[in-house]
């Protein structure tokens, strides 16, 4: 099976386990981008620990899920953004204001999109969780 989009597998892979009630997930194959877009939802609250394990195929991640994932999903395509444009992509992707987050990955890594506002950076839209 050939994966296109491997971070986009993952946030299916995760709100699918939460819809059906799991309290362990996990992801295949593991990546950086997975493991630093994982490490901002286990900040903000929305998945417990995670570890990877080693295997001969090419590692994987098993996530320990705390029930407080409503929804997520990457954003494709990956929107360029700027430090003004935030409010109108918080209305198109979150629920509501102060609900959710975006990740973003600007020039000093991955982080919430709250922290790019404070920052004053501009980056591209990664993902949204809620």
């Amino acid at each position: 099976m050939v994966l296109n989009d491997v971070l986009a597998n993952v946030y299916s892979h995760l709100l699918n386990c939460e819809k059906l009630g799991r309290k362990l997930c996990i992801i295949k194959p593991s990546s950086k981008m997975v493991k630093a877009n994982l490490n901002i939802l286990k900040q903000e609250g929305y998945i417990g620990e995670f570890k990877e394990v080693e295997d001969n195929k090419g590692n994987f991640i098993e996530i320990n899920l705390i029930s407080t994932l409503n929804k997520c999903g990457v954003i494709k395509p990956r929107y360029s953004i700027k430090k003004e444009d935030f409010d109108k992509f918080e209305k198109r992707y979150l629920p509501s204001r102060n609900m959710g987050i975006l990740i973003v990955s600007t020039s000093q890594g991955l982080m919430i999109h709250r922290q790019a506002k404070e920052k004053a950076l501009g980056g591209r839209l990664i993902a949204y969780c809620y």
